[in-house]
């Protein structure tokens, strides 16, 4: 059952803190649930997928909490929907030492959503790069056409939490909800019918699962539905690498008769 719920802990060691931000139960009624996160190292803060307008109160209450907003360093974007981005102009006013950082892709569409947004973005490379947080890098980790054809998702290299965007995306019934995966066989219901359809090409797919592979995360945190940890990193990557999606199974779900 959704409950509203604070920020909640995913990592600590005392100089570098990583938070899940919270969810009201009445974001449930207008819209997709949504995730977003806060990176803390000394001084220095980014915050990844800052999300849309209906969700900025709850999401700079729970980050002032536990810094000023001036703190923070980043905002960091996975791709360019409106329910990770469209709340940017807001984001400004509390924060505006604030880079934003998003795929060159996406950056000659900012000026569309975000008039004050000249000289603050990055264009983050194809290839990706790092960010520099306190003495701490982020690095932007390719995931294009998952489903965005400029996509990232987010390591932070000190906790080792991958911030997956809408890979491990999860659609609940509603009034269900849960921050972390318990039983991963259960869980795959809610994700299967979203990757099938959102994500474009198994190829990209199982190249993606090949290098996050590498980094070994140890935890996976979609922007979407619920997060994974511990053995159901493993379970899920072994998921995504057998499943078909996107223009490989498109022909026979709309044109065959």
């Amino acid at each position: 059952m959704i409950r509203n719920m604070n920020s909640y802990p995913l990592y600590d060691d005392g100089e570098h803190k990583v938070l899940w931000l919270g969810i009201e139960e009445a974001e449930d009624e207008k819209g997709i649930l949504t995730n977003q996160y806060l990176v803390i190292d000394g001084s220095e803060a980014a915050l990844i997928e800052p999300g849309g307008f209906f969700v900025f109160s709850r999401v700079l209450k729970n980050v002032s909490a536990h810094i000023n907003p001036t703190q923070i360093k980043y905002l960091l974007y996975s791709h360019q929907d409106p329910d990770v981005i469209a709340g940017l102009n807001l984001w400004f006013e509390y924060a505006p030492l604030a880079k934003i950082g998003i795929s060159e892709l996406w950056v000659r569409f900012l000026p569309h959503l975000a008039v004050m947004s000249a000289g603050r973005t990055i264009g983050i490379p194809d290839k990706g790069m790092e960010f520099q947080v306190g003495n701490s890098k982020i690095r932007a980790v390719p995931a294009h056409y998952l489903h965005s054809p400029g996509n990232f998702g987010f390591y932070d290299e000190k906790s080792g939490i991958l911030f997956s965007s809408d890979i491990g995306a999860a659609t609940f019934p509603e009034g269900e909800w849960y921050l972390f995966v318990e039983d991963f066989e259960e869980h795959e219901k809610y994700m299967e019918g979203f990757h099938r359809r959102y994500m474009s090409s198994t190829k990209a797919l199982r190249a993606w699962v090949r290098h996050v592979r590498k980094l070994n995360p140890t935890m996976i945190a979609p922007q979407h539905g619920a997060i994974f940890q511990d053995e159901n990193v493993g379970k899920f990557l072994d998921w995504l690498e057998n499943l078909e999606v996107g223009i490989d199974v498109f022909e026979k779900e709309f044109y065959e008769d």
